[in-house]
């Protein structure tokens, strides 16, 4: 059983918008805080987005500020990623993360997604 499953990645036009999900499975969603990183080519993941187990802290990396937003609904072991006005420079791997800290995702997450693909076209 994979804990978490990413979808809803796609090719889009710059300026367009997507919306991440990412569905766990086999562990307490609700204690987790929950997260998304991105990788283009062989640089490290960057954490992107952060939102606590809760769901009242959120957290998010200069680059994407003002365009994309982080979600949780506790009830559907869902967490979303609003990437509003995308960017070509916005393409890489989207993945998915949780954390058994309950404030932030950190670094080193307790579970990983396999990754959606995101492309924004010029």
């Amino acid at each position: 059983q994979v804990p978490l499953v990413e979808s809803g990645g796609g090719l889009v036009q710059a300026g367009g918008s997507l919306r991440l999900s990412c569905t766990a499975s086999g562990f307490d969603f609700g204690t987790y805080a929950m997260g998304w990183f991105c990788q283009t080519g062989r640089k490290e993941r960057e954490g992107i987005s952060s939102i606590s187990a809760d769901g009242g802290r959120t957290s998010y990396t200069t680059s994407v500020k003002g365009r994309f937003t982080i979600s949780r609904d506790n009830a559907k072991n869902t967490v979303y990623l609003q990437m509003n006005s995308l960017k070509p420079e916005d393409t890489a791997m989207y993945y998915c993360a949780a954390d058994t800290n309950r404030m932030f995702v950190t670094i080193t997450p307790t579970y990983w997604g396999q990754g959606t693909q995101v492309t924004v076209s010029s």
